[in-house]
């Protein structure tokens, strides 16, 4: 999948640049480490706060910084993974754990919509074990759009991303050779008009209290209008009802 949109993204001009966890052998790790010369509060070592300044002063570790300036260059990036445990594997959980450092990433005063991404693009394409019936809100698995929004609103997103519409693959393992040549043939279609695509909808900041004493809660007239509706907003905002179909699957036309 990933050199299959390395191939595709190439052919349509893009200038493209990947970054292998693995071949790397990136440190997933959160220490002391990766904060250079001394702490700001030694008594009380906080990883945030401390990684926040280090960012400020240009003390980060090597390593985290290599990677930040790849985000700086991207004007699109995209997660290839696949899922392990309903999630994201441990190495690229740990990536997003160092390199999106406060200040870098997001702040509470810059946080979703209003992000330090915002003018960036950023999809997740992921590949399953288990068939696409089981990740159905029917199927053992859950509904997919549950499993995805803690990724794509609650890290992407949070740090102002549009978050375009994940590439998903299921079964792969299982999957005739002819099945995965198909994948991999959607996929590169897929790519080759990704720059038209319109992102994911989430609920906009200008729906919430935006702040501490507001409690960052939806404001009473949002919460007004939503009484009597079928759906809640959003998968997290959900407001006691059902979930949206596929709000984190597809964009909104």
């Amino acid at each position: 999948m990933a050199a299959a949109a390395s191939s595709a993204l190439r052919d349509k001009g893009w200038e493209v640049t990947i970054s292998d966890l693995y071949a790397i052998g990136f440190n997933a790790v959160l220490s002391r480490r990766d904060i250079t010369g001394p702490l700001k509060n030694p008594e009380c070592f906080v990883y945030e706060m401390e990684t926040a300044h280090a960012w400020k002063e240009g003390r980060l570790s090597s390593d985290i910084v290599a990677e930040q300036k790849k985000i700086e260059a991207a004007d699109l990036i995209i997660f290839q993974f696949p899922l392990q445990w309903f999630g994201m594997p441990a190495i690229l959980k740990g990536w997003f754990d160092r390199v999106f450092t406060d200040g870098f990433a997001y702040s509470m005063a810059t946080m979703y919509d209003q992000g330090p991404f915002q003018k960036k693009k950023a999809m997740l394409s992921l590949t399953t074990g288990g068939m696409g019936s089981m990740y159905s809100p029917s199927g053992i698995n859950g509904d997919m759009n549950v499993l995805l929004w803690p990724m794509q609103r609650g890290t992407l997103h949070f740090c102002g991303f549009q978050v375009l519409a994940p590439q998903i693959c299921y079964s792969v393992r299982y999957a005739s050779p002819e099945v995965r040549a198909q994948m991999l043939s959607t996929w590169k279609s897929r790519l080759a008009a990704i720059e038209k695509e319109k992102p994911l909808s989430f609920v906009p900041n200008s729906c919430f209290e935006m702040s501490p004493a507001g409690g960052f809660v939806l404001k009473r007239d949002v919460l007004a209008k939503q009484e009597g509706q079928q759906h809640g907003l959003s998968v997290g905002q959900h407001l006691g009802k059902a979930v949206p179909l596929d709000g984190q699957l597809r964009a909104q036309e």
